[in-house]
């Protein structure tokens, strides 16, 4: 689907019957292509018991400090600070 500018303001409700539609909307500005709004792929739901933090300390098993085990869990991404 291609939509101008206009479209996009004024017909979002065509625009988001066309996403669901699994198409992709081409957005043109003066007749050229500006962007594209892909629709997003089905994302599978994680359940709290698929998480490996779930039941770590359950059964006297994993024993090892909460600290330690969330920080392994967290990874680079805090160690950083």
């Amino acid at each position: 689907m291609k939509a101008s500018i206009i479209d996009v303001r004024y017909k979002m409700k065509d625009i988001l019957r066309a996403l669901e539609r699994k198409e992709e909307v081409k957005i043109m500005y003066y007749g050229k292509e500006k962007g594209i709004i892909i629709p997003i792929k089905q994302q599978t739901i994680r359940k709290a018991k698929d998480h490996p933090f779930f039941g770590s300390l359950k059964g006297g098993k994993g024993t090892q400090a909460v600290d330690e085990l969330m920080d392994k869990l967290r990874g680079e991404r805090y160690r950083a600070f």
